[in-house]
């Protein structure tokens, strides 16, 4: 688990709201307050959708919304002149890039063994802290998992020009 506390909200929100930074990233949940509190689970409901379209999400075993999906709509309860009071956003990696990363960093667990790579996002009103985490399917002292995911965002967080102080 890393924590980064982000030194230019304004670019992270950029990022997170007008362009597709964080678009790959599966959304778990979601608490905004502004004038009031918008709360969002991210879980698909199969009976939503058609037979074929279920079978797809099925089949790419997709469980979550794409964040890419709810930016639009988040935008539009953000944008104006007064900033958040308050977000939480859980996000998680999804199954192909958890798979890719496990490859990656020639790790010994499969994708399987992983229940989620997690990054939260809390912002409360003056200052924004994003703290990844991993949940696995079993207990173990290894944490190559972790140092691997905490790895990947920092690079991404680089990579997007996010600064950041970790902790």
């Amino acid at each position: 688990m890393k924590a980064f506390t982000i030194s230019e909200i304004r670019n992270f929100m950029s990022q997170l709201l007008l362009k597709d930074t964080f678009d790959h990233l599966n959304l778990l949940e979601l608490t905004l307050t502004t004038n009031i509190t918008y709360t969002i689970d991210g879980a698909l409901h199969p009976d939503f959708y058609d037979a074929g379209e279920a079978e797809l999400l099925k089949a790419r075993e997709e469980s979550h919304v794409r964040w890419s999906e709810v930016r639009p709509f988040c935008f539009s309860l953000i944008k104006g002149k007064h900033t958040p009071l308050y977000f939480k956003i859980v996000f998680q990696l999804d199954k192909e890039d958890t798979r890719r990363l496990l490859t990656e960093h020639n790790l010994s667990l499969r994708r399987e063994d992983i229940f989620g790579l997690y990054l939260n996002c809390q912002f409360d009103g003056t200052s924004l802290t994003c703290v990844t985490g991993t949940s696995l399917r079993f207990f173990t002292m290894d944490k190559s998992v972790d140092y691997a995911w905490d790895d990947k965002v920092t690079r991404f967080f680089q990579s997007k020009n996010i600064t950041f102080e970790s902790t």
